[in-house]
């Protein structure tokens, strides 16, 4: 049987692919660490990333460095150490008696093992290096491109919205002005990031327009296309409930809409015919007023957890009242659960064809629940029968 460093001296060489240290002993240090060979100035070493909390740490090895370290590793903080190689696998355990058990498997190599270069990029819409004047005015990078580092979160956030427009593009006509409306667009970082990526990058003729409460963030918004030269973006004053200054549009997007404004904004969408709608709601409180089961009583009478299930079945049943007045609707994550419960996106596109509202009808009578939105879409359906 070998011992750990003479397995360690067989697996780390130019055919391992990756490893990793886990089952820390420290719950509240260093959960795991990554290991992965990488190409830095022409020679192979190995980039070890070390993840803590929500953060990763980065650090670079040679060969004989990293199996020291692994070594420490195992005998001070992690009892787990699980590597992949082109001809071997294998497993270090540690029991918590300090009984180390090392198992290696030997494999017929399939392929070559592909060292990434060290500077390896995620290919984000917006590139990173690549300066854009609206990003630097809100202070996500710098004159030169660079993301500043408290601001990668925005930067993320901007580009995976992005992704979601990208998805939906085949909607949107490449043969007349294209109408946006943006409700609560407060800073605007996404509405900025839509007309650019829409106009400037992929050509579209948008007109976009941000409506919002607050008149200080509308003025700056609006003089901050003035000096872009974004004559197609406009911002205005508004409430979503009131707001009659267009009669068709092709998109709508809602972000962050506190409670039943998320709703008034999607009855409008549906009143506009609009092709496209991007919501993430929030703050949703009008069902955690009303809703009452028996059957559910012994959930709800904690008020967390009502709360949770109040906004997720609140969310649900949007998505269901947009299927029932022709939408094909889904439900996804907007950017990573860990840095809020409520960061869903309700993507809906028009397709013409309705759903049963029946059974979301049921289940609203079963928890005694009244939707701002269900009231709305009936009541416009009425009016349409009126007429």
């Amino acid at each position: 049987m070998k011992n750990l460093r003479e397995y360690l001296e067989e697996q780390i060489n130019e055919n391992l692919i990756q490893a990793v240290l886990s089952a820390g002993r420290n719950k509240d240090g260093i959960s795991k660490i990554k290991i992965r060979p990488i190409r830095l100035k022409g020679q192979i070493c190995y980039q070890a990333s070390a993840t803590e909390g929500q953060k990763v740490l980065h650090k670079n090895y040679g060969r004989t460095e990293l199996i020291e370290y692994v070594e420490k590793e195992l005998a001070e903080n992690f009892r787990q150490f699980q590597a992949q190689g082109a001809v071997t696998d294998g497993v270090v355990l540690v029991s918590k008696k300090g009984k180390m058990t090392i198992k290696q498997k030997h494999h017929e190599q399939k392929e070559k093992v592909q060292i990434q270069a060290h500077n390896r990029v995620k290919q984000y819409i917006l590139k990173e290096g690549v300066p854009v004047p609206f990003l630097i005015d809100l202070g996500v990078m710098n004159e030169q491109g660079k993301i500043i580092h408290a601001r990668y979160d925005k930067f993320r956030q901007i580009n995976r919205f992005l992704e979601f427009i990208e998805d939906i593009l085949p909607r949107l006509s490449r043969d007349r002005e294209i109408t946006i409306l943006d409700f609560g667009c407060g800073k605007s970082y996404l509405t900025f990031a839509m007309y650019y990526y829409l106009r400037e990058l992929k050509g579209y003729d948008v007109n976009i327009i941000g409506l919002d409460l607050k008149t200080d963030v509308i003025e700056k918004c609006n003089s901050l296309a003035l000096r872009y030269g974004y004559e197609k973006l406009h911002f205005y004053h508004g409430d979503i409930a009131d707001y009659e200054g267009v009669s068709c549009v092709d998109m709508v997007v809602t972000l962050h809409a506190c409670d039943t404004a998320t709703d008034y904004a999607l009855a409008k969408a549906v009143e506009w015919g609009a092709e496209v709608i991007l919501s993430v709601p929030c703050c949703q409180h009008e069902v955690n007023k009303q809703i009452k089961n028996e059957m559910l009583e012994p959930v709800l009478r904690y008020g967390i957890l009502k709360e949770r299930m109040s906004a997720l079945i609140t969310d649900a049943v949007r998505a269901d009242l947009l299927e029932s007045k022709g939408y094909d609707t889904q439900i996804l994550e907007f950017i990573d659960m860990e840095h809020t419960p409520k960061n869903l996106l309700i993507r809906a596109v028009r397709t013409g064809k309705r759903s049963d509202q029946g059974k979301v009808e049921k289940m609203l009578a079963a928890l005694n629940i009244h939707p701002t939105l269900d009231r709305l879409l009936n009541e416009k359906e009425q009016e349409g029968s009126v007429r």
